[in-house]
């Protein structure tokens, strides 16, 4: 804080800061905003509004299908446009909607809740945005194009192969998917790094609000989770693209392998999506109840225990397979115990809401409807863990029935009361009365008319994904009811938007802190400024006037007097403060960079594969500008944050956010890796007697070329560890540029195995080897990509005694490629030389 801003009265301080810190972090004006702003708040609202968008379209296909089923024989759609839409409407449901809406939550909300300015990684909030519209936009207009994918929204093989469906309709799905699937790893990333790194000043895991503790679980579960699905759409368009039989039984490979890389995500999933929701119920019922959040060690406890849980269940989606019976034991008792930390949080809020003095607002009665839903579909979802049980009911409309209870029990219900909640710090305004409550009604009635019934007509014997049931008059009425009760909720969800809208328009002004919630989120002016705070939370603050002690500057790190993007960066346990990051102002980098990544997804849906590699040199060129060094390029001085309190420059240390960040990303990098290894494995078992390679000869070359390649990664990371020891002397310029080489002498190697390499056409096994040096080869070369940033940086002088530039990322990435690069090197030379 300059001396000017300490000299006059607080609320001239407080408009000064004000505007001090808007002119750093608001958007740009006109298009220039829309298009290069990176800002928490902008991108989130964004994630949110679109997702919404998606999930209007989502619905109006939903109306179609029950149109289509309200009758017998249905001659309202025809089986090719049904399947199309029966397919879209649940992935759009699944992956436009429900995971672009908790990212969209997370982003717009952390930084508030936990007393930080912005995201760990505003550039990477902005290209997960860009990301996921352009790969959703992909999608969608397949559906106007008439070939949409149509092999539900599970793409199982052999349904989803070249052979049965040989038109783009798959790879619309499997390349688009995979497009958006590049916003959700961005945003676990984001997500888990500004949990454990962007808090306020000494506010400690165990002193963190319940929302930050579920955040924290879900994005720890993207990271680990979706990595399978990606896995799993790369094979599945290798397969189609390049004919590489991953799934073909005839040549080695099983579809199996598919349906357990889906499930891997799939069921995980159902809790990440879950999760959000749940820690907004913690954040709103204590709130709303006049009272404490009851058991908040049990509740973190539970949280921890879904997210263990939750990865031991996916084979309980392939009872019906024939898979053997102790599998069978141990898959349905896991998925009955991870009933008990859901029931935990349950009683955990009734129990708050017993205690309180609950106001019935209208978040509230979203509240108690998401009770009385997601109660039941948890109840049904007991039932289908019994393997009796499920073989009865598997692919029925009783799962369908159930899977709509949890996810809009258990998602749906708690995102509107959250928007509800939330909505006056959005926009600025109060609702309009009894509108809302209106649409709850409708919406609540319309639901359980549609779905309850449902899990009747899956006990009668419905399977799902059929358009006619001509031979089958007990569907008839349930059906009907169906489908007229759906309506009815359609009605409430318009009714719900044209709420929301009417309070941005014509809503009054809304009073600071409606609630009188006792949060950080509401220690603020509304709508929530681009900044969140004028002076960042610390020690000893007061709840009860926070808004306007924070605003004065009494806080950490106040105003902005540098010019600079600053938020504070804390011990990841303690909540210690350890130095101050400077973050990036707007930047077209983020659009630019989703729009090269689009265009290779582009060119390989079009079919031009000889056309991708420029697509891939234009998609290093811009990571190569994203490697750029933040703040200035000479050492600066420790920066007064607080009385008595000076802290260093992001630059200037080893645990930066980037660091961090990297960690997160190898993860998941780890995640997609060992499932990689669980397919080799897989078919290895299921297709034991794989064909010996062809030549002898070349498996001897290709052995010694492993043995190149790995010398090269040694040497590669012992280099690396050389230039962060010397990094401010001459020898780290050397010992950088001695990286990049070692790295092109591995990449070089690497692709020679790889020309040695049997046609992977062949067979499963040689396909797999071809992906395990793939794998290597794209690892090695964001490695060398890293190291010739860190020569850029100790050439330029941005690597000194202070500043360490890209060199511990580099350290970290060559450390990791060594690793797998061993692994996949043993696994090829095995199969090779045997």
């Amino acid at each position: 804080m300059n001396d000017q801003t300490q000299s006059v009265n607080p609320p001239q301080r407080a408009l000064t800061l004000h505007r001090e810190l808007t002119a750093v972090w608001s958007d740009l004006p006109g298009w220039r905003g829309v298009l290069a702003s990176v800002n928490h708040g902008t991108i989130g609202l964004r994630f949110m509004a679109t997702a919404c968008v998606f999930f209007a379209i989502g619905g109006v296909l939903s109306m179609l299908i029950r149109a289509q089923l309200a009758t017998p024989r249905g001659a309202f759609l025809d089986t090719a446009v049904y399947n199309q839409i029966f397919t879209m409407h649940g992935s759009i449901m699944m992956f436009l909607f429900a995971i672009p809406m908790l990212e969209g939550l997370a982003l717009w909300l952390l930084p508030k809740i936990l007393g930080a300015r912005d995201m760990a990684f505003p550039r990477l909030s902005a290209l997960g945005y860009w990301c996921y519209l352009f790969g959703g936009t992909i999608i969608l207009l397949s559906l106007l194009g008439g070939v949409a994918p149509d092999g539900g929204w599970f793409m199982y093989t052999p349904l989803s192969d070249k052979t049965h469906t040989p038109g783009i309709n798959a790879d619309v799905w499997l390349l688009g998917i995979t497009f958006v699937e590049i916003s959700a790893v961005a945003a676990a990333v984001e997500i888990t790094v500004t949990i454990l790194r962007c808090r306020s000043a000494d506010m400690p895991l165990t002193r963190m609000p319940l929302m930050g503790w579920y955040m924290l679980g879900t994005s720890v579960m993207m990271l680990v989770g979706f990595p399978p699905l990606i896995l799993g759409s790369i094979l599945l368009e290798l397969e189609r693209a390049f004919d590489w039989p991953f799934f073909d039984v005839t040549r080695g490979g099983d579809p199996l392998l598919w349906q357990h890389l889906f499930w891997l995500f799939g069921h995980p999933e159902v809790y990440i999506i879950f999760l959000p929701a749940a820690g907004a119920l913690s954040t709103i019922i204590p709130v709303l109840s006049r009272t404490t959040i009851l058991g908040y060690g049990t509740i973190v406890a539970a949280v921890l225990g879904l997210v263990f849980l939750s990865f031991g269940l996916w084979v309980h989606h392939m009872f019906t397979v024939g898979i053997p019976h102790m599998a069978l034991a141990f898959f349905s008792a896991a998925s009955a115990l991870v009933a008990v930390p859901t029931a935990v949080q349950v009683f955990a809020w009734i129990g708050t809401i017993w205690k309180g003095r609950p106001e019935l607002k209208l978040p509230m009665l979203y509240v108690l409807g998401f009770f009385l839903t997601f109660v039941m579909g948890g109840l049904t979802g007991v039932m289908l863990a019994i393997v009796p049980f499920n073989w009865q009911a598997h692919d029925t409309a009783f799962v369908t029935a159930h899977l709509h209870y949890v996810l809009i029990g258990g998602f749906v219900f708690p995102m509107l009361a959250a928007l509800t909640y939330w909505m006056p710090l959005i926009c600025g305004r109060a609702r309009v009365p009894r509108v809302g409550e209106a649409a709850f009604w409708l919406i609540l009635i319309g639901f359980h008319g549609t779905f309850f019934i449902m899990h009747l007509t899956g006990l009668l014997g419905m399977p799902r994904r059929i358009d006619v049931y001509p031979d089958n008059p007990e569907w008839i009425i349930p059906n009907l009811v169906s489908s007229i009760f759906s309506m009815v909720m359609a009605m409430g969800f318009a009714l719900f938007a044209f709420d929301i809208v009417m309070q941005v328009i014509f809503g009054a002004h809304s009073r600071r802190n409606p609630w009188r919630a006792p949060t950080l989120d509401w220690a603020m002016s509304l709508p929530a400024p681009a900044y969140n705070f004028a002076s960042l939370p610390g020690p000893g603050l007061d709840h009860a006037d926070a808004a306007v002690a924070l605003a004065r500057g009494t806080g950490w790190l106040p105003g902005a007097p540098r010019g600079w993007r600053e938020t504070l960066v804390v011990n990841a346990g303690s909540g210690r403060p350890e130095h101050v990051a400077v973050l990036p102002d707007n930047t077209m980098l983020p659009i630019a960079t989703a729009a090269v990544i689009g265009s290779f997804f582009m060119l390989m849906l079009a079919g031009l594969y000889w056309l991708t590699p420029l697509a891939l040199v234009a998609i290093v060129l811009t990571l190569w500008r994203w490697g750029a060094v933040m703040g200035a390029d000479t050492d600066h001085a420790p920066i007064l944050v607080a009385k008595g309190q000076s802290l260093p420059v992001h630059w200037q240390v080893r645990g930066t956010l980037a660091y961090g960040g990297a960690v997160a990303t190898l993860v998941a990098d780890s995640s997609l890796y060992a499932c990689l290894l669980f397919g080799v494995g897989f078919l290895s078992v299921v297709a034991p007697a794989w064909p010996a390679p062809e030549s002898g000869l070349s498996g001897l070359w290709s052995a010694m070329l492993i043995g190149v390649a790995l010398v090269a990664l040694t040497l590669g990371a012992l280099f690396a560890r050389r230039a962060e020891a010397r990094r401010g002397s001459a020898i780290a310029q050397t010992q950088t540029r001695l990286g990049v080489v070692s790295g092109v002498i591995a990449l070089v190697a690497l692709v020679s195995i790889a020309l040695l390499l049997d046609d992977p056409t062949r067979h499963a096994r040689d396909a797999l080897r071809g992906v395990l040096l793939g794998f290597a080869v794209v690892h090695m070369g964001i490695a060398t990509l890293l190291a010739a940033r860190s020569h850029a940086d100790a050439r330029d002088g941005r690597i000194s005694a202070q500043r360490r530039g890209a060199v511990p990322v580099w350290r970290l990435w060559q450390d990791f490629a060594l690793a797998t690069t061993a692994i996949s090197g043993l696994l090829v030379a095995a199969q090779e030389v045997l």
